[in-house]
């Protein structure tokens, strides 16, 4: 996938568009950055604040469970995931990696609402804080991008 993408100016269907972000607590140095990266980029493309809810949560463990209430609700087009999982001494760092990534794709399928994931999985502070700088390379930024990609992809795939 090309991390540049046309904004709404250049032709994606955003009209009203409804983005539910869930981000997590836990790591909230790192993630806090990924949030401002996506609601930068989602104010770029014309999304007004008054169309995104943030929701947090205390961790990407919870992540899943969140945006399954979400999207029953059935107001939302896209949902953003965004957490920073980072790799410890133990095996815990698989169990909540492969629970939060499953569990998402998990409320993709079953609600038919897209899920960008905006989930860190690294194996360090460093890692985590490269992929949290402000501007493109924000790891935030580019989960806003999909969101707003596949509500575009849906928009045109239901006309």
């Amino acid at each position: 996938m090309s991390k540049e993408r046309p904004g709404s100016d250049d032709g994606w269907q955003l009209s009203g568009a409804r983005i539910a972000i869930v981000a997590a607590r836990y790591n909230a140095s790192v993630v806090d950055k990924l949030l401002a990266g996506a609601l930068d980029t989602l104010h770029a493309h014309g999304i007004d604040a008054k169309q995104v809810e943030v929701v947090r949560v205390p961790g990407a463990w919870e992540l899943p469970l969140a945006a399954a209430h979400l999207a029953d609700q059935d107001r939302f087009d896209a949902l953003i995931a965004l957490g920073a999982v980072i790799r410890g001494g133990t095996p815990h760092f698989e169990y909540v990696c492969d629970g939060c990534a499953t569990g998402l794709m998990q409320v993709q399928q079953e609600f038919g609402v897209p899920v960008a994931f905006g989930v860190l999985t690294c194996d360090d502070d460093a890692q985590a804080r490269a992929r949290a700088v402000d501007g493109p390379a924000n790891k935030g930024a580019e989960a806003a991008l999909a969101a707003l990609e596949m509500i575009d992809v849906l928009r045109r795939l239901d006309v």
